[in-house]
């Protein structure tokens, strides 16, 4: 069987010319960093503008194949992508560079928000806009579950199975969140067993080469695994058990989830509220909410996980953690992103674990609503509901407007508490 063949080395744009300054790269990925609300939606329309119809630094067809190849891997798809874009112009440098101007602006918002929202003793008014937003959560995880629905159950190879692993999914979402990732793993392996014993495919021919180009060479890329391995031992010696708590959890986000975005609430919300209790259930809305209302990744909200266990350092440890899979997989795989979308065995993978993560999403919607505690909660998730689904509303307006409901009844009555 004839092999796809590699992704072209960094190199000039599509549009030829000069390669990209490095400068530019940083400008123009932090622009969107900073701009970016609204989730991966949103990250993918500004990269296409850019890369794509403003600046044709890449063509049409790469940029979507790089999309379909970031949502096979594991971690937020639309950091990879971006990494990727910019690891396409500049190579590792530019990677590095585009990567961190994509990521920063938004963590540097996020942690800042989390100063006020997980502090000790907040304000009445953050105490209100907290709660509202937080009643709102719960309506975007279903909306963000919904709108992939459609598209994954027209693209299904078998109806029993599809539904076997949602429901997989979302039971495991919303009673075991903490082992949400085994059974995502092993809903994409059944799929893959499944898939191979019908075409009695014996292996030759799954496999992709995996050639070697000038910018990915062997000595690099141990070296680089040598040091992603050590990292957890020197995280241990310097902060102890706390932080290795916040790196194990930032990396189960970052480096073993599928699907990105909501996918990892369950995980997260099991690990910070209930088993570390770094932070109460109502926090932890707080949390999910801000990773939804500032620009950049969603994955954002494991900065505050992070903070409320250890403060500025923990958050910027989560982040760092949480963000370095999705780093390497491009710096180690990116010149080899054609043959990832041409390999049979990660599609039929891909199409056990989806279901799965779509299931995770809609469950992760219960584990969030247990967490509201004020009767006027349920009337604003109510709200949110109806402004989502029927109406169409952006998740970014309808959690500022939840937040300002919060504001309203916590001013008026003195206490969020009806």
């Amino acid at each position: 069987m004839s092999q796809p063949p590699a992704a072209p080395a960094p190199a000039a744009p599509a549009s030829g010319g000069e390669p990209v300054p490095l400068g530019t790269v940083l400008r123009e990925w932090g622009r969107i960093g900073c701009i970016g609300f609204g989730g991966p939606p949103a990250h993918i329309r500004l990269l296409r503008q850019l890369c794509v119809e403003r600046k044709g630094w890449l063509d049409a067809r790469e940029f979507e194949d790089a999309i379909a190849v970031c949502n096979l891997m594991p971690g937020p798809a639309s950091t990879q992508l971006a990494i990727f874009c910019a690891w396409r112009l500049r190579g590792r440098r530019g990677a590095l560079i585009g990567g961190a101007g994509f990521i920063l602006p938004g963590l540097v918002v996020i942690l800042a928000l989390a100063v006020l929202f997980v502090a000790g003793s907040p304000p009445l008014w953050v105490l209100g806009a907290g709660a509202g937003a937080g009643a709102a959560v719960p309506a975007v995880a279903v909306q963000a579950g919904w709108s992939l629905l459609w598209p994954s159950w027209r693209n299904r190879r078998a109806d029993v199975r599809w539904l076997a692993y949602l429901a997989a999914g979302l039971a495991a979402a919303a009673t075991i969140g903490a082992w949400l990732v085994l059974v995502l793993l092993a809903c994409g392996a059944v799929e893959l067993l499944a898939r191979l014993r019908a075409t009695g495919e014996s292996g030759a021919g799954a496999e992709v080469s995996r050639p070697r180009s000038a910018d990915s060479g062997g000595a690099g890329d141990s070296g680089k695994l040598r040091a992603l391995a050590a990292a957890p031992a020197l995280v241990w010696a310097v902060g102890g058990g706390v932080l290795a708590s916040v790196a194990w959890v930032a990396f189960k986000v970052g480096g073993l989830s599928f699907g990105g975005g909501f996918v990892i609430i369950p995980l997260m919300q099991a690990d910070a509220v209930s088993h570390y209790h770094w932070m109460t259930g109502a926090q932890f809305l707080n949390a999910v909410a801000l990773g939804q209302i500032t620009p950049g990744p969603v994955v954002q909200t494991v900065a505050v996980v992070g903070y409320a266990a250890a403060g500025i350092g923990g958050g910027l440890l989560a982040s760092a953690v949480a963000f370095t899979p999705s780093f390497l997989l491009v710096l180690l795989g990116g010149p080899r992103f054609n043959q990832i979308r041409g390999n049979t065995r990660a599609r039929a993978f891909l199409d056990g674990a989806g279901p799965a993560a779509i299931g995770a999403i809609l469950g992760s919607a219960i584990t969030l609503t247990r967490e509201l505690t004020h009767p006027w909660q349920y009337a604003v998730l109510a709200g949110a509901l109806i402004a989502l689904l029927p109406l169409r509303r952006g998740a970014v307006l309808t959690l500022l407007a939840g937040a300002a409901i919060g504001v309203t009844i916590a001013l008026a009555a003195g206490t969020v508490s009806p």
